[in-house]
């Protein structure tokens, strides 16, 4: 072999090296909650009032496809993934109809995706409404394959009469039956093709119970469900049966009280089963209207399960899961740490301060349009701990690269009807080099109103940081 060959294929085997070990670096190594997460292209995952089902080895994840603008349906996206933290953006299974019950100037919600055994169809469910949500039901849309184009059938008809009700989930059981849920405590039994209702086998169970959901451990069912605060986050709680007729037994929360079952909304529990264990998937949405596109972000948690108990009994912002032996552990995020005193590395506007509040936490805020803070750094990932309070709003982040070209930019909330710290931000993996980040602050808060007129949202537009982790 020549000398120029030889030449050639050590550069195409260091290329195939190279671009390997990118790859990998790129990787993100755990479930992250509470900050946004970006799909394969570096857009932010987009998949709230979601469904998990696992596919030949794959994990689906569909949920909203939100907008920052408008509450009408944008559509139902799919992402996809093998190790439940790194996803690829599938395609909008589901896009706005031409008219309609999913039409322009309609709602589409809460999509949950079923494979049917007798028919070996996908099955996607949604509640479908009217802007003034006054027109509910559940629909359903068919699919040959999980992530294919579904098909919209219409309403799911019970009798022959739609079922007008409106957040929802769905069911399977160990039998392969499934069911449709719906808020107030109602289930129903679908029929072998999944495309109508044979039975109602639970009637107005509870009085209220948005959001709920439905998961089997051993022979024991727990049902999930959350209190009726439009987009604000509140205790969720929960049922238990041995069979699915009842009687239910009522629970109280399952996070720690006044917790908001750590800010989020249940939307699923999703079964991890591996060779040594079984993880329970909690999935919540930590709402940020009317920011849901950009700040909405995602809430997963390991439920614990004993007996006819469930707990999430503190909160985990990172975390691993072995999707092959179904077992979790904590994750602690490592880095170097600047803190907010540190202006020699941390460059404010003269608009920040430290917080006069009543509660212990020690960070610099603002909550002047504009105001601003940059760090530089060399490295490939970068986080922000902020404090979330009542008066919190929206900051932008901005990640630039060494010659100022934006690469990366991103919404973040830091609004909590309680004081908190945590990660709020944390960067895709970059390649290694120097970068600039810089928050802003956008100088807007989220506020809204239930049906009853009751007013929710932030008193403020203040922006916190304490503390940055480079890696």
């Amino acid at each position: 072999m020549n000398y120029k060959i030889k030449s050639i294929l050590s550069l195409f085997f260091l290329g195939i090296y190279i671009a390997g070990n990118a790859q990998e670096k790129e990787k993100i190594n755990a479930i992250y909650s509470g900050v946004p997460w970006y799909d394969e292209k570096g857009n932010v995952v987009s998949a709230h009032g979601a469904g998990l089902i696992k596919d030949n080895g794959r994990f689906y994840f569909f949920g909203e496809y939100k907008s920052d603008t408008v509450i009408d349906f944008t559509g139902f996206s799919c992402y996809s993934s093998s190790d439940l933290y790194n996803w690829k953006f599938e395609k909008i299974v589901l896009p706005v109809q031409g008219s309609g019950k999913l039409g322009p100037g309609h709602i589409g919600e809460r999509p949950k995706v079923m494979k049917c055994p007798k028919t070996g169809e996908y099955i996607m469910y949604m509640h479908t409404d009217d802007l003034k949500y006054k027109d509910q039901c559940v629909g359903y849309a068919t699919s040959k394959t999980i992530n294919g184009i579904y098909t919209f059938q219409g309403p799911l008809l019970f009798n022959g009469e739609p079922i007008k009700k409106w957040d929802m989930g769905t069911f399977q059981d160990t039998d392969g039956s499934g069911y449709v849920i719906t808020h107030s405590g109602n289930l129903y039994k679908l029929s072998d093709d999944y495309k109508s209702v044979t039975e109602q086998i639970v009637k107005d169970m509870t009085k209220h119970c948005e959001a709920p959901v439905i998961f089997k451990k051993d022979s024991i069912y727990f049902w999930l469900g959350s209190s009726l605060t439009s987009w604000e986050r509140n205790d969720n709680y929960y049922f238990t049966s041995n069979s699915l007729k009842g009687p239910w037994k009522a629970h109280e929360n399952f996070a720690p009280k006044n917790s908001l079952t750590w800010n989020s909304q249940s939307t699923f529990v999703f079964p991890v089963v591996g060779s040594k264990g079984t993880t329970y998937l909690f999935g919540g949405d930590r709402w940020a209207f009317p920011r849901q596109k950009s700040a909405a972000t995602y809430v997963w948690q390991p439920l614990l399960v004993k007996n006819d108990s469930i707990s999430l009994p503190d909160y985990k912002e990172n975390w691993q899961i072995n999707t092959t032996t179904g077992e979790w552990s904590d994750l602690a995020l490592k880095g170097t740490i600047i803190q907010n005193s540190e202006t020699d590395k941390i460059k404010y506007s003269d608009n920040w301060k430290k917080q006069s509040s009543a509660d212990s936490f020690s960070d610099n805020s603002s909550d002047v349009k504009g105001a601003s803070f940059s760090v530089n750094f060399d490295g490939t990932q970068i986080g922000l701990y902020g404090t979330a309070r009542p008066n919190g709003g929206y900051a932008q982040i901005e990640i630039q690269n060494h010659n100022g070209k934006r690469i990366q930019s991103n919404l973040i909330e830091m609004y909590c009807k309680y004081p908190e710290s945590s990660l709020k931000y944390l960067s895709p993996v970059l390649k290694k080099g120097s970068y600039k980040l810089i928050v802003t602050v956008v100088g807007e808060h989220g506020n809204w109103y239930k049906k009853d007129g009751t007013g929710f949202g932030s008193t403020g537009n203040f922006v916190s940081l304490d503390k940055i982790i480079v890696k």
